[in-house]
């Protein structure tokens, strides 16, 4: 098949290839020329603007609102129907891949393997199985794996590995889910944050932290933690090690941001005001990293094909990024070429290039000029398979 009349946006040199056709084949970007043969099989874009699928970063596709709600002993097949769901929805926004950071009852191996055998049609995933957390912590009530002490983290760790994770999420610090409770008290020792990150590089993986504050984030880089979740309060020191460690932060502004996508969900008024509560601090820290220049990444913690202020969670998020001062391209760039960079696939995905995975997405503008063309989004393709097409063709 070939994509013609469409603009072709370069997301590694913010170019713009004007009046391009895109030749795809068993899933994957062959060619971008001047011009289809004149006997090709042709999908008409009809002048809209080409990018790569989004890669969102922390997702969690069994997670229960309000929390409160949330039963431990939850059987799989619940589980399971509620995140195909959510992985068709995110789909549906533009999402292609989706790394995931804590799934109760181990659901995004299950997606990954469904949608493997062809069973269902769903972003590919990268996987963290449960998350690890201490008794009482973070995690509490949410099917985590519950330890403590280094050797308990160590095999913990090397059990989410062996059933297939391919990264490793933990909490370095509380968050915002409870009444009463705050981002800023430490929750792991350095001797498990150590030995989980031994467990990871032991299997090829990397070490994910839930992170809120600027000690916990210094605490967990220096043993070799790869990647950051919310950093809810971050100096300007902590970012500047983070860019000179080539550390990742997903920001999850959405956490912040999405106070009436809560109240609309039924959360408790205690963690619609700790999100209240947080808005000033997580949007000064986000600059903070935008001005070192730390490796950001888009993630949205809320459900990525969920609407929010009217747009999906993934644009959304988008958008607060370029207001938190991040140019076009780098929002554009934090979910594609920099966040398949933290998954370990950019020989693969996040762009549009011969031989790249055909996770194509089109917009009606330019998005580079105008970001809110992200929300004027009427097609994607995953591996190839148009699955959305708004525009009669």
């Amino acid at each position: 098949m070939w994509l013609t009349n469409c603009h072709v946006v370069d997301v590694v040199t913010g170019e713009v290839l004007r009046d391009r056709s895109v030749h795809v084949d068993n899933g994957v970007i062959v060619e971008v020329a001047a011009a289809a043969p004149a006997d090709a099989d042709v999908h008409d874009l009809g002048g809209r603007h080409l990018l790569p699928g989004l890669i969102t970063c922390h997702s969690h596709m069994s997670i229960v609102f309000p929390f409160s709600e949330t039963r431990e002993d939850e059987p799989a097949e619940l589980t399971a129907f509620r995140a195909a769901q959510r992985a068709a929805d995110a789909l549906h926004a533009g999402v292609t891949t989706m790394r995931c950071v804590h799934e109760q009852n181990r659901i995004d191996f299950v997606l990954r393997e469904a949608r493997a055998r062809g069973w269902i049609r769903a972003p590919r995933v990268f996987g963290a199985g449960r998350a690890l957390s201490t008794p009482g912590g973070h995690g509490e009530g949410s099917d985590c794996v519950y330890v403590k002490g280094a050797d308990a983290f160590y095999h913990a760790a090397l059990g989410e590995l062996e059933a297939g994770a391919d990264h490793i999420k933990i909490f370095i610090n509380s968050g915002l889910a409870r009444e009463g409770e705050d981002f800023e008290h430490a929750e792991m020792t350095d001797a498990e944050i150590a030995a989980t990150v031994k467990a990871a590089d032991e299997h090829g993986a990397y070490v994910v932290a839930h992170a809120g504050e600027s000690a916990a984030i210094r605490q967990a880089v220096e043993l070799g933690v790869r990647s950051f979740e919310h950093i809810y309060a971050l100096d300007a020191e902590t970012a500047r090690l983070l860019a000179e460690r080539e550390a990742f932060v997903t920001p999850t502004l959405c956490v912040t941001n999405s106070l009436g996508w809560m109240r609309d969900n039924h959360f408790d008024e205690g963690s619609v005001v700790n999100a209240k509560n947080a808005i000033a601090p997580h949007q000064e820290s986000f600059r903070r990293a935008v001005e070192a220049g730390v490796q950001v990444v888009n993630g949205t913690d809320v459900p990525p094909g969920d609407r929010v202020d009217g747009v999906s969670a993934v644009v959304h998020e988008m958008y607060l990024m370029a207001k938190g001062g991040l140019d076009n391209l780098r929002v554009l760039q934090a979910a594609t070429v920099t966040a398949a960079r933290l998954i370990r696939a950019e020989d693969r995905l996040g762009r549009i290039a011969p031989g790249y995975a055909a996770d194509l997405i089109a917009v009606d503008g330019d998005p580079l000029n105008d970001l809110g063309a992200m929300g004027r989004m009427s097609f994607v393709m995953l591996e190839g398979e148009v699955v959305r097409e708004d525009v009669p063709v």
